[in-house]
C-alpha cells in the first residue's frame, strides 16, 4: 500500500512553539515543514536556524517562499506582532490555505487578523493555547474558534494536535484564554515579588507557612520558585500577552490598569535573552 503524502506545513516564527510543534509533527506522521522567521539570515537567528536544521525544517528568509505549497500555516510569533504578520501573510497567502493563529492576542486583534486572512482567500482559525507548550508538546490543549473549526480541528488533531472547537465566532476562544491569563500571569507576578520581598526581609519561612495555612493544598515555596523561573524565561512574551488582555478589558469598558501592571511586572522579571539557556 502506498504511503500517505506528507502534509506541507509552514511556521511563521520559529521560537519555542514553532520548534516544539515541528518536533511533534515530525514524530507523528509524514509532514514537510518550512519556517520563516525575521531572524533567519541574521547573527541573532543562528540558534533558530541551527534548531531548524537539526529537525530537517526548511528555512526561508522570504515569507512568500515559505508559504508556497503549504496546506497549513501556523502563525507563532508574539502577541504584539500577530496583526502585522497576518497583514504580511494576507499579501502572499494562497487560496484555501489554513492559517492557524496561535498567538496570545486580544479578541479584537484576532478578529482583525481573521478579516485580513479571509479577505485574501485564506481560511483563518483562531487558536488559543491554554498552557506552556514545552512539556506537553502537541498534546497542549488549544481552544479553536471560527467557522472553519468544524473542518479544520479534526484535520489538525489527526496530525497529533489537541484542539477543541469552542465557537463559530472569532474572538471567543481568545477571550477564554486571556481572562484566565489575568489570574495565571498575575499570580506569577505576585509570587515573584512576594518571594523577593520575603527573602530580602528574611521572613520567607514564616510567609510561606502562613500562606500554607490559608491555602493548604498548595506547595508555596515550590510554586514561587517555578513562577520565578517561568517569568525569567517567558516574561517578555507574557508581558505582550497581558497587554493584549489590557486591550480586551478596555474594549469591554473595563479598567485595564491591573493587567497592564502585570505586563510591566512580567517584563521586569524577564532575563535578557543572552542569559537564558535553551
Amino acid at each position: 500500500m502506498a504511503s500517505a503524502s506528507p502534509t506541507a506545513i509552514t511556521f511563521i516564527g520559529f521560537g519555542e512553539v514553532g520548534q516544539t510543534f515541528s518536533r511533534g509533527l515530525i514524530a507523528s506522521g509524514p509532514v514537510r515543514i518550512s519556517a520563516f522567521d525575521i531572524l533567519f539570515g541574521t547573527e541573532a537567528g543562528q540558534r533558530l536556524e541551527a534548531a531548524a536544521a537539526s529537525l530537517g525544517v526548511a528555512r526561508h528568509t522570504a515569507l512568500a517562499q515559505a508559504l508556497t505549497g503549504s496546506s497549513i500555516v501556523f502563525s507563532a510569533v508574539t502577541a504584539s506582532a500577530a496583526e502585522a504578520v497576518a497583514r504580511a501573510a494576507a499579501a502572499v497567502i494562497e487560496q484555501g490555505q489554513l492559517y492557524v493563529d496561535v498567538n496570545s492576542a486580544a479578541p479584537s486583534t484576532k478578529q482583525r487578523c481573521a478579516a485580513l486572512i479571509e479577505a485574501a482567500g485564506g481560511r483563518y482559525l483562531e487558536a488559543a493555547v491554554m498552557a506552556p507548550v514545552l512539556k506537553p508538546g502537541l498534546a497542549v490543549p488549544i481552544l479553536a474558534g471560527g467557522p472553519h473549526g468544524a473542518e479544520a480541528v479534526p484535520q489538525l488533531n489527526r496530525l497529533g494536535l489537541n484542539l477543541s472547537h469552542v465557537s463559530e465566532v472569532f474572538g471567543r476562544a481568545s477571550a477564554m484564554k486571556l481572562c484566565r491569563s489575568i489570574i495565571i500571569k498575575g499570580l506569577e507576578a505576585l509570587l515573584v515579588d512576594c518571594k523577593a520581598a520575603s527573602e530580602s526581609a528574611g521572613v520567607s519561612e514564616e510567609v510561606f507557612a502562613s500562606l500554607a495555612q490559608t491555602f493548604p493544598s498548595i506547595d508555596w515555596p515550590a510554586l514561587a520558585g517555578s513562577m520565578r523561573e517561568r517569568v525569567a524565561v517567558h516574561g517578555i512574551r507574557r508581558a505582550a500577552e497581558m497587554r493584549e488582555a489590557g486591550e480586551m478589558l478596555s474594549a469591554m469598558g473595563l479598567d485595564p490598569a491591573l493587567a497592564l501592571a502585570v505586563a510591566d511586572a512580567q517584563q521586569r522579571g524577564a532575563l535578557p535573552k543572552k542569559d537564558i539557556t535553551s
